[in-house]
């Protein structure tokens, strides 16, 4: 039998094979609340076999979403529509479900992909003004985002540990953190969207330090037992885009091990 049906474990999560559905943007949410949608969509996944689900990628604020439609998880509200998701899925399936969570920086505030995906700007009907780690704007055209100060990188790494607190109480069984392509933590470690010249900004050490914080603030705020694991992109495929040209610093060095160690071996 091929390896890809065995079981393993991560943790105290045991997987029945090692089948991992991805997680797929839905563009169907309303105001970041799960829909019937979700019921069908996630349901029919879960009844596929497979090991693990991971749904797709959650905001943890409004102004995280990609767009208007983005499934979020930030409140009472959006917290009580996806647990009525859940408990339909879970009624008729025992597959283990993760989340992802995420913030889309200065990819965020745009229409959705059959409408062409473009930027709406802050003053238009829907749209929000993004933030990201330098006030360069992601498309030519588009209305700059704001450059995130101290206290927003505290209020964003906040409502990351709010989210993981919220997928906790849901019964998820592991939580990704969303750290690549060219969403805000990806932004804060890509030397082409940084450009910061403080501790977040720089020398790579600098670039991983939000993204270190967020892990962090995450893995505190979800149950030890549980997994917390960082999806990232190893290169931003544009000439001088590199995450690194070397080898990520020691995690002695930057004082975050676990995250270090995950972020390193995380790169999918």
């Amino acid at each position: 039998m091929s390896v890809l049906f065995t079981s393993y474990r991560v943790g105290l999560l045991e997987l029945r094979n090692r089948i991992v559905i991805a997680p797929m943007c839905q563009y169907s949410a309303e105001e970041g609340r799960a829909t019937d949608w979700h019921v069908i969509h996630l349901g029919n996944l879960a009844l596929s076999g497979a090991g693990l689900l991971i749904v797709e990628a959650t905001a943890v604020s409004p102004e995280g979403r990609i767009s208007p439609a983005d499934l979020g998880l930030w409140s009472d509200g959006t917290e009580e529509a996806l647990g009525r998701v859940l408990a339909a899925v879970r009624r008729y399936s025992e597959m283990p479900i993760a989340i992802q969570l995420a913030h889309a920086g200065r990819k965020a505030s745009t229409r959705v992909p059959w409408e062409g995906g473009k930027q709406i700007g802050p003053a238009e009907d829907q749209g929000w003004q993004t933030v990201a780690p330098s006030a360069l704007p992601y498309a030519e055209g588009e209305v700059p985002p704001s450059p995130l100060d101290r206290d927003g990188i505290a209020a964003v790494c906040d409502d990351f540990a709010q989210a993981a607190h919220r997928a906790a109480r849901l019964g998820f069984a592991a939580v990704q953190i969303h750290a690549a392509h060219g969403y805000l933590l990806h932004q804060f470690l890509s030397p082409l969207s940084n450009r910061r010249g403080d501790t977040y900004g720089g020398r790579l050490e600098n670039r991983m330090r939000f993204p270190l914080e967020v892990f962090d603030a995450v893995r505190s705020a979800f149950p030890a037992e549980r997994p917390v694991s960082v999806r990232v992109s190893g290169t931003d495929w544009a000439e001088g885009g590199g995450i690194s040209s070397r080898p990520f610093p020691s995690p002695e060095s930057l004082g975050h091990a676990a995250a270090a160690r995950s972020m390193s071996r995380a790169a999918v």
